[in-house]
């Protein structure tokens, strides 16, 4: 098995739990190719350095593709990753090196075990639907995808900005707000959670739009089905607005007409057994456990 490792960096007690992670791959014979930042980053700061095939810096093609990748760290750290698989249909192992993810859900005393599942093939797979970005002028260059949600939002704390939204050309709604997301099912439980929108179960084939801070208090989160086409226009008093695409973010002239629809392939993202995504929820916003006491 080829297997890529994406991370960013980790803090000093999940070293032993890289340690016996590498340790594991290892003794399966698998092929590494590390993320370049990555592997310098682990040279610097770990007594036991894997031993690489090959470092990648950019997106994966038909002549390095991996078997499946490991992204180790936290839910930003996933969703970097999956910038790197892009339309490649390569599994992705989310590994939480802190406190447990929605998309690093995989935690470091799991490791044996899911890396058991792994190459045992006994595992499943969750498809998750992403948003294409467009713009007059390109904004986001070669990749214009959102795995979690797009975001416009005013960049001072003056007046707010007016947000026209068209649903497949009809008009849906004209929203005073400091912005507005439009989600993901996998963006349900990210920033339109924080704002009140509904969590929704992946695979829903639905997008979620949820405004920020809107003046009129009868504005509330919308659910669209995802084969819905969504045009958003931008006025009010200021010049420019912030345009976010998960971690990516340009500043944008008012006026620039942005359209989101769902994206033409999905990204893999890898469940073993016994972590479900009701489990997940009910661990990360603590349903179930009664605090009265």
């Amino acid at each position: 098995m080829r297997a890529a490792i994406f991370g960013k960096n980790f803090n000093e007690d999940f070293k032993t739990s890289l340690s016996l992670f590498f340790e594991i791959l290892k003794k399966q014979q698998t092929e590494l190719m590390i993320y370049e930042p990555y592997f310098q980053f682990i040279q610097k700061n770990c007594t036991h350095i894997p031993a690489v095939t090959s470092t990648f810096d950019s997106p994966f093609t038909k002549e390095n593709m991996p078997d499946i990748v490991f992204s180790i760290g936290g839910d930003g750290t996933f969703l970097d990753a999956a910038s790197y698989v892009r339309d490649k249909e390569i599994p992705i192992v989310g590994i939480n090196s802190g406190r447990l993810g929605f998309l690093a859900n995989i935690s470091k005393e799991e490791i044996p075990l899911a890396l058991k599942a792994v190459f045992e093939n006994k595992y499943y797979i969750e498809e998750r639907t992403l948003l294409e970005v467009n713009t007059d002028e390109n904004h986001f260059k070669d990749f214009n995808f959102a795995l979690n949600e797009v975001t416009v939002l005013k960049r001072d704390s003056g007046s707010m900005i007016t947000i026209k939204v068209f649903v497949n050309g009809e008009y849906l709604n004209t929203y005073w707000a400091d912005g507005l997301i439009l989600a993901t099912p996998t963006g349900s439980t990210a920033y339109s959670l924080s704002l009140g929108g509904p969590i929704v179960v992946p695979g829903s084939s639905n997008f979620i739009i949820t405004p920020i801070a809107p003046h009129n208090l009868t504005v509330r989160p919308i659910v669209l089905p995802d084969n819905y086409d969504i045009t958003i226009k931008v006025t009010g008093r200021t010049e420019t607005y912030l345009l976010s695409i998960d971690s990516q973010s340009v500043v944008v002239e008012k006026n620039t007409e942005i359209t989101v629809k769902a994206a033409n392939f999905k990204i893999k993202t890898v469940r073993i057994e016994g972590n479900t995504f009701f489990n997940n929820i009910r661990d990360k916003l603590m349903w179930g456990f009664d605090k009265r006491n």
